[in-house]
């Protein structure tokens, strides 16, 4: 059993199946922090809209919030559960909130969003693999 869990969401279904995986594994009086990590866009050339860019970034972080909230309901009001939204680089930003956070376990779907998404997200699970000494539970489907 794990006293805090890293429970990271992308939003896409294959990020549900992380919930029953985590309920099995944390101990009776453990934490589960729920994270989504929103994209962050910067303008590259003189030549792209500031308010464009800003408005995606709005939109980023509103999805991420909304992960975060979707993926707490599927846990009952028994489970200690922590909401965490941050903006970063994906994989970068799971490694360095599980050290911050000493957390015991991080649980993660190895693919996430279909299509391109699928591609990148995919790749933050190996990511996350490499880069932490944390445990890592990968979820595959």
């Amino acid at each position: 059993m794990f006293d805090k869990i890293l429970l990271p969401t992308d939003g896409s279904e294959f990020s549900e199946h992380e919930v029953e995986r985590a309920i099995k594994a944390l101990a009776d009086d453990g934490e589960i922090i729920i994270l989504s990590v929103a994209s962050k866009l910067a303008a590259t050339t003189p030549f792209q809209s500031k308010k464009n860019i800003a408005q995606m970034n709005e939109g980023f972080l509103k999805e991420a919030h909304e992960n975060v909230e979707h993926m707490a309901k599927r846990f009952d009001n028994r489970v200690n559960v922590r909401k965490m939204v941050v903006t970063g680089i994906p994989s970068d930003t799971i490694v360095k909130v599980a050290e911050d956070e000493d957390v015991d376990l991080i649980i993660i779907a190895a693919s996430g969003k279909s299509g391109l998404h699928k591609f990148f997200i995919g790749s933050v699970a190996e990511k996350v693999l490499k880069s932490t000494e944390r445990d890592v539970l990968l979820i595959h489907n």
